[in-house]
Formats: structure tokens, sequence, C-alpha cells
């Protein structure tokens, strides 16, 4: 099935309904980062270091990033029931997008494995931009990129009764460069809580790639989570319109905690290459009329997929 991309901040999910009929499921992951193996160093075992500015960084491959995510898809494909959708928490690609014109050609090469990969997916796959997607600091170049890749960075859509929104995180993180796209979004936003605090639908829920807090909100800054004060303006925001889980990816470790007692954060570990002690991933949530559950499930039968 193809990877679905949102036009006019709006994604139509298929076979879904604007109005509840009943208990589903979805899967959220992140983090697949296509060539993130190749250069960094990881966890049980992989990771070959090879860094960003490797000479040979145009040959680089992402063998280990197929085979995770091929398992990730065979999985997700003899579910049953089917889940209603995927959504990747951002990180997609590695290659970065700002770095000049090898990078483009490798990152290129990444998108079209990507593309390859999850085209066998069974359900629809939802994407979330990260930091690797648009760069630490995005640029109107690098969100132009981007949108020409995957769609619209920030959206809305209901899947059976559930108001489910999606922003780019990095645009809070550091939109020095696109301050006027930043506004934008965070104008939307104010307008899709709105929507979240009508109690037109079950349960509204939040995607993002870098979380706002690791496990308690009043933990320091470090580099995964957000600074205060404006973490906390963030969550309350949030926690007001009634937004009840907020999902997020980045850490490449499972975390996560609450806010309050209505509003949980929840950090999934990657699909792709692990930095702690968690294995590969990803996360099956299930939706009732009264609650929202979840569990990380890991990857299944990795050494079976060949490239």
């Amino acid at each position: 099935m193809p990877v679905l991309r949102a036009e006019n901040h709006s994604l139509e999910l298929p076979g879904s309904s604007d109005s509840w009929t009943g208990d589903f499921t979805f899967i959220q992951a992140a983090d697949c980062q296509f060539g993130m193996e190749w250069t960094c160093d990881g966890s049980w075992g992989y990771g070959q270091k090879n860094g960003y500015e490797n000479p040979e960084y145009e040959n680089s491959t992402w063998y280990h990033e197929i085979r995770w995510c091929t398992s990730m898809v065979n999985m997700i494909n003899k579910m049953e029931p089917k889940p209603k959708f995927a959504i990747m928490c951002g990180d997609i690609l590695d290659a970065w997008p700002n770095k000049g014109e090898l990078w483009l050609r490798v990152r290129d090469k990444q998108y079209a494995d990507f593309q390859k990969v999850f085209k066998e997916l069974d359900v629809p796959l939802v994407c979330v931009c990260g930091n690797h997607d648009v760069g630490n600091s995005p640029t109107q170049q690098t969100v132009q990129k981007y949108r020409s890749d995957f769609g619209d960075d920030w959206f809305s859509f209901v899947c059976n009764g559930v108001f489910c929104i999606v922003i780019n995180s990095q645009y809070y993180e550091d939109p020095q460069f696109v301050p006027e796209i930043a506004a934008e979004q965070d104008s939307w936003l104010d307008e899709q809580l709105k929507i979240a605090k009508s109690g037109k639908y079950k349960h509204s829920v939040l995607f993002q790639h870098i979380p706002w807090f690791l496990k308690t909100p009043d933990e320091p800054k470090v580099y995964y989570n957000f600074l205060q004060p404006l973490r906390e303006t963030m969550l309350r925001k949030f926690a007001d319109a009634g937004v009840s889980k907020i999902f997020c990816g980045h850490y490449h470790r499972n975390a996560g905690g609450w806010y309050n007692e209505n509003m949980e954060l929840i950090v999934t570990s990657a699909v792709g290459l692990q930095q702690g002690e968690d294995r590969n991933g990803f996360r099956v949530v299930s939706v009732s009329e009264k609650e929202i559950r979840h569990e990380y499930v890991e990857l299944e039968n990795i050494d079976e997929v060949t490239k």
C-alpha cells in the first residue's frame, strides 16, 4: 500500500469513519532512519561508526534498516484483525537534507528503499517529520524537500472517531530560519486543539518526533527533550484541550511518563538502530471507547529477512 501524503494539512485515512465504530488497533513506530547503522554507534553489536564525514559516505549502506523494517512489515501484515493504520514518528531517513548535493544523493537512495519496503505494508502508513528529515535547524529548502517527498509536515486526521494531530516538533526545537512557518503551525495547532476540546471525538491523540520530556515533566533539559518554560506551556495546552496520549520517538529507547492523571506521553524506541537496552520494535496501540492501551513489541525473525 502506498505511503500516505497529507495535503492542505489534512489526511484522508482509507476505510476510516469520522464517528466511533468500535474497538481497533494502530501501530506506532519511530526512527527507522535508513542509513544510521552505517554511520553511528549503537547497541547489541550494531553500529559501524563510520561517521557522517567519511569519504565513503556516498557508498554507505542501510542493509540492516531494510531488514528491520521488512520484519516490521511482515509482522504487521500477519496481524488479525488488521490495524487501522501505522505511523512512523520521525527520522525516517538518516542523511541530513542540508549538507549538500552528495548528501541529497544518498538521501534520495534512502528514500527509494524506504518506499520500496513500506509499499508492501497492508495497512496505510502515515509519516511524521523528525530532525533528520528537515535538519536540526530547518530551512525553507529542507522543509520544501520534505514536503516534496512526504507531503505536509503537520496535519490532522480522524480514525473511527479518534482525532489525531501530527506536528513537526522541530519548529519548537529551532525555528530560527523558518519563523513564519513555525508561527503558521502554531496557529493551526491552536485551531486543532479547539476541535479536540469540543468533545466531538472519543479520544484526541498527538504524534510528534521529539518528546516534551523523557520520564517526568520537570526533568532537566537534555538533547532528547524540550526546554522550559516552553515544555510546560505546551503540555498544559494539550492537557487543557483533552489530549490523552502524546506519541513520540527520537530517543532510540523506550521511555515516557504522565503529565497528569489524564495525559500520558509515550516515547517509543526505534525500529532502526538502538542506543539503549531495548530491542528493535514498534508499539501496538489498542483503542476502546473508554481507554487507549499500548504495548511495545520486539521485531521477530530478523535473521530470516534477506536484502
